[in-house]
């Protein structure tokens, strides 16, 4: 009863198109979940994510879920998972994302998910991580741990989303730092992230954790920025 008045007064609707939601439907309409623009990265080993590193860090696996375009449905999506609060978005996405995923875990096994993390600063703003339901989605598919303490940013920095593209890039190598500890040696971690754009910041994430002996690192997006 209580349950049917929310949904009255309160009713849910897509996070991607604001229709209506019916009742065998969690976060986005059977519409936009068959609109959505995937990008089947995770079958091309040479794909456009696992390039942005290329020449620059040594990346095991890269790829995205999605592609994101500026006022398009992936970006409606992220924007309220990032800055609405509705965190089931990237658990939803993850859930659906690690099915693809399981295709290529038997070549490529990881050992733990790694969000990208936030300043305790930035982390105390928003109060949530916007990455850690996706990451722990994906962690509960593959059955491996999700840590949230090997990883670390230690400086606090502008929203990227407000930056340009230089000013994404730039003095970001010494943002970001990993706890090296003999009990994370020899680890294949998977980073996860929200938006994949020029790769700085998965790049600087990825160096940090490389300072870990035997270290291997791979890569996975919600989206990627696409041109």
């Amino acid at each position: 009863m209580i349950n049917y008045l929310i949904n009255l007064f309160f009713p849910k609707v897509c996070d991607g198109c604001r229709a209506l939601l019916l009742q065998n439907e969690t976060v986005f309409c059977t519409h936009c979940r068959h609109e959505m623009p995937l990008t089947q990265y995770h079958l091309n080993p040479k794909n456009e994510a696992i390039k942005k590193f290329y020449g620059k860090v040594d990346i095991q696996f890269a790829a995205a879920f999605l592609y994101f375009n500026k006022k398009g449905m992936v970006q409606e999506l992220i924007h309220n998972l990032k800055y609405k609060g509705h965190q089931e978005i990237g658990t939803v996405l993850g859930n659906w994302y690690v099915e693809d995923l399981k295709e290529v875990s038997f070549e490529i096994p990881f050992d733990a998910v790694i969000p990208v993390p936030l300043h305790k600063k930035k982390f105390k703003e928003r109060g949530y991580n916007q990455v850690d339901t996706f990451g722990k989605a994906i962690a509960s598919g593959f059955q491996i741990p999700f840590n949230e303490n090997i990883l670390f940013r230690k400086v606090y920095s502008k929203t990227q989303s407000k930056k340009n593209l230089l000013g994404r890039s730039e003095n970001i190598e010494n943002i970001f730092d990993a706890v090296l500890t003999e009990e994370n040696q020899n680890k294949h971690f998977l980073i996860v992230d929200d938006v994949l754009t020029t790769g700085a910041t998965l790049e600087a994430c990825s160096r940090a954790l490389l300072k870990i002996p035997g270290a291997k690192i791979s890569i996975v997006c919600m989206a990627m920025a696409h041109s």
